[in-house]
């Protein structure tokens, strides 16, 4: 198990995962960008990153300014909730790479569940 973990995501989505790292006993982060900057999935966080203006290419889907974030904020994992980088394999790549723990399948699995002939083979 981790002890503190990144949020990768924002809104109702990091609110849920927010939610369970607090049952967990887990410390949490999040990220925002300035448009988020009020938005309720950073009530309650040990530190909120600013990853930005946006748009969502330039924030929250900037695989390196993530791992950056939870670098910096001394995460020992990320979740991606879902949606962005959630389904990205390179990504799940880069945080195992960084020496986190990407919360999600693993990184190949991910490559062949978003191949859909090769997810029909299986």
């Amino acid at each position: 198990m981790f002890k503190r973990v990144l949020i990768a995501n924002r809104c109702e989505i990091a609110c849920r995962v927010a939610r369970t790292c607090r049952a967990l006993g887990v410390e949490y982060v999040v990220v925002y960008t300035d448009a988020d900057a009020k938005s309720p999935h950073i009530e309650g966080a040990v530190a909120a990153v600013n990853i930005g203006a946006g748009p969502a290419l330039q924030s929250y889907l900037d695989g390196e300014r993530i791992i950056a974030a939870a670098l910096e904020s001394g995460c020992d994992a990320i979740h991606p909730g879902y949606g962005f980088l959630s389904e990205n394999s390179t990504f799940a790549a880069a945080v195992d790479a960084a020496g986190l723990i990407f919360v999600g399948p693993r990184p190949e699995t991910i490559s062949i569940l978003g191949d859909k002939a090769r997810a029909k083979a299986l």
